[in-house]
């Protein structure tokens, strides 16, 4: 073995900004890597060609072939051709800073972790993402909490993360699901492995460019959230401790379910059978935990209402969900249940972390 990290690069057409990625890699983090891109239902020749020569031949080529339209497979194709210490996945239409393996190891070796969570900016103005918002002013060189750094909020394994515990936990990106295979798949690895968040290194930039990512197509509930479904009937999940199940099913309120009425805008969208599913899904979500919804805010709490309620109007749930979006109102800053008010899931907290996280001098996001 002469690399320490398989870079694997999933791509399905050869309009994405391969080029692009795989030059972040080879040019800016080309010591410490082997650079391996999975050719995803298209053949290796298609994506070859729109490659410089000089990069062709410094990287393996594969193909992947199952004709679903989503990343799991093809990554999980690459993790496991591979022979590195360490796997990291980058999207066709993403980049690698430079330098940003090299930091990775450092601090993976400076506290012996097992995974590292990279930290995170969007398009050419490297627009910070604060997630997930851990501690603000923690100290840099410490293993990480799943509880208290709020790991779930980062639902991507963006980063560093081990072969060896990839192996012990039998832990694979979930297939045949076109969106949301990998979050059971980073909340083992967040709440079972030895995890570190590099918050001052340099950062994995997400494209803005792509118009055909499957993540951003809307699609019927069931099958946008059949991940949630996974999740909850795993025995790893329902075996967690009562404080890791609530603060992963409090993200999924947070982020898949609200967020799923935030996306389908139309109330002609929003079927009885569309209604149903998804007030199915919340209701499992909150049996799982079921104080998961109490740090919430008072406008959280009313669009969480209005999903496990089918008769309350569609246009009444979705003007809802926008107006939990207005931060700075007291029904978006204050927990319904004013006990909740110090919760690190409370609305204050977690949007002090989150501001903290995009401040030049705090960066404390993943």
């Amino acid at each position: 073995m002469t690399h320490q990290v398989d870079v694997i690069i999933a791509v399905h057409t050869p309009t994405r900004p391969i080029a692009r990625a795989v030059a972040s890699v080879l040019e800016g983090n080309g010591r410490h890597t082997r650079l391996s891109v999975v050719c995803h239902n298209v053949a290796v020749g298609d994506i070859r060609a729109v490659l410089p020569r000089a990069h062709r031949n410094k990287l393996t080529w594969l193909e992947h072939h199952d004709g679903v339209p989503s990343a799991s497979g093809p990554f999980n194709a690459g993790m496991r051709a591979a022979t590195g210490e360490f796997v990291s996945i980058v999207g066709s239409d993403d980049i690698l800073q430079p330098g940003v393996v090299a930091s990775w190891l450092d601090l993976a070796r400076a506290v012996q972790a097992e995974c590292v969570i990279t930290r995170l900016a969007i398009g050419d103005r490297f627009r910070p993402v604060p997630t997930p918002p851990v501690r603000p002013r923690r100290r840099p060189l410490r293993l990480a909490d799943p509880v208290r750094d709020r790991l779930s909020y980062r639902s991507a394994p963006l980063g560093l993360v081990s072969t060896a515990a990839r192996n012990r936990l039998g832990a694979e990106l979930v297939e045949g699901m076109v969106v949301g295979g990998d979050v059971p798949y980073v909340t083992r690895l967040w709440c079972e492995t030895r995890v570190a968040v590099d918050t001052h290194g340099p950062a994995y930039v997400i494209g803005e460019g792509a118009v055909d990512r499957v993540t951003y197509a809307s699609r019927p509930i069931n099958e946008e959230l059949a991940f949630v479904w996974h999740m909850l009937r795993q025995p790893w999940f329902t075996a967690y401790p009562e404080q890791i199940r609530t603060a992963v099913a409090t993200k999924v309120l947070r982020i898949h379910i609200f967020g799923a009425v935030l996306n389908r805008p139309d109330p002609q969208w929003w079927t009885q059978t569309q209604r149903a599913a998804l007030a199915q899904v919340t209701g499992a979500v909150a049996a799982a935990a079921p104080t998961a919804a109490d740090p919430l805010s008072i406008a959280d709490h009313r669009l969480f209402a209005a999903i496990r309620n089918t008769q309350i109007p569609a246009v009444t749930m979705i003007q809802r969900a926008k107006t939990r979006r207005r931060h700075g109102s007291a029904t978006t800053v204050l927990p319904r249940h004013l006990r909740a008010l110090a919760n690190r899931e409370a609305p204050a907290r977690f949007m002090a972390a989150s501001w903290w996280a995009t401040l030049p001098g705090g960066r404390c996001s993943g």
